[in-house]
């Protein structure tokens, strides 16, 4: 995941001042910093203009080492480390630009946090097999994924989504019209989008028996059809913070009844209640769960997610949920469509 060409912001430490700020001069307006680098091209440090200049005031010369002018201490992120805990930290500090390392202290990357929300511990499945019924004739000739709202195929909200939350690795599940999505993946992403065929309609949890290759410690799991701005980072943190093997994210449901509901014991009537209104949790078609949690699931197995979730609950695994305060519509009506349409075709969005 590149977000930044890594050769305008590095300089080495044994460059002079006037040099690095040659070089911050160059960058034009983007953040103002460079990583030093030794000549085996680990990262000894970093150096903004405001170093350069306290430095100068200093007394050290232009035709000095930058190395004298650069901050040895910085933060990064390397491999051990957790990425979530640096990028906060990074936040609160101010800090836009943060060096990605290798296990030897050389660049692999600069991640722009400006571009980047998280850095998450997880591999992602987009569930893209549907036929979209409910959105005929929109979906005879077009795979509901790929259908744009505000001039961008649904499906790539997601992926963009997951994009920016650092994940690297994404599996899109296909099966109707399914060589129009693996057409839309073949130009290379930031991530590496890899779609898997369905033989058959395997439900939702199904298909996951066909993916191979996930090696993150959990898994996000989502349909491809949603809209939504739920934080990724925020779910993993629930779903760790309360050691559950499934977490599902869930939008508030709330039904209306237009008349007196009668309270009867036997055939006495013994209260009403005047046009109640009733909450509920409902499921939001994004779950993250633990890798293990898979071999549950048979290769080649029908299994929609209810009867899946309703299975680990029967084993005595711990699901949990956690409720979306945002943004969160299933574009599975033209009534849905019309008004996501609307919402992303707005200045700004």
């Amino acid at each position: 995941m590149t977000n930044i060409d890594k050769t305008n912001h590095t300089v080495s430490s044994r460059a002079t001042v006037r040099e690095a700020l040659e070089r911050i001069n160059s960058l034009n307006g983007v953040p103002l910093t460079l990583f030093a680098t030794d000549e085996s091209g680990r990262v000894e440090g970093s150096v903004t203009d405001g170093d350069v200049r306290r430095a100068l005031l200093g007394g050290i010369p232009l035709s000095a080492p930058v190395g004298e002018a650069m901050r040895r201490e910085f933060l990064s992120i390397s491999d051990g480390c957790e990425p979530m805990e640096i990028i906060a930290s990074a936040r609160k500090r101010g800090v836009r630009l943060l060096p990605r390392l290798d296990s030897d202290g050389r660049l692999r990357e600069i991640v722009d946090l400006s571009r980047t929300k998280s850095i998450l511990p997880l591999d992602a499945v987009l569930m893209a097999g549907g036929k979209g019924e409910r959105l005929r004739p929109l979906t005879l000739t077009t795979p509901k994924p790929l259908l744009e709202i505000g001039g961008k195929a649904i499906i790539d909200y997601n992926v963009d989504e997951l994009e920016a939350n650092g994940i690297e690795r994404i599996f899109v599940t296909v099966n109707y019209l399914k060589e129009q999505i693996k057409e839309h993946f073949s130009a290379p992403r930031r991530a590496s989008v890899v779609c898997v065929e369905e033989p058959r309609r395997l439900g939702t949890m199904g298909s996951l028996s066909l993916v191979e290759g996930i090696t993150s410690p959990d898994l996000l799991v989502m349909n491809s059809d949603i809209l939504t701005n739920l934080s990724f980072e925020a779910m993993l943190n629930h779903h760790k913070a309360v050691g559950a093997d499934l977490t599902m994210a869930t939008v508030g449901y709330n039904v209306a009844i237009p008349f007196a509901i009668l309270e009867i014991d036997g055939d006495r009537v013994v209260g009403l209640r005047e046009k109640p209104s009733f909450n509920y949790s409902a499921n939001a078609g994004v779950y993250i769960m633990k890798r293990e949690m898979l071999s549950r699931i048979a290769h080649g197995e029908y299994l929609d997610a209810p009867d899946f979730v309703e299975r680990l609950i029967a084993d005595g695994m711990k699901v949990a949920h956690f409720p979306i305060s945002g943004t969160w519509i299933d574009i599975g009506s033209p009534a849905d469509f019309k008004y996501a349409d609307e919402l992303m075709s707005r200045p700004g969005k």
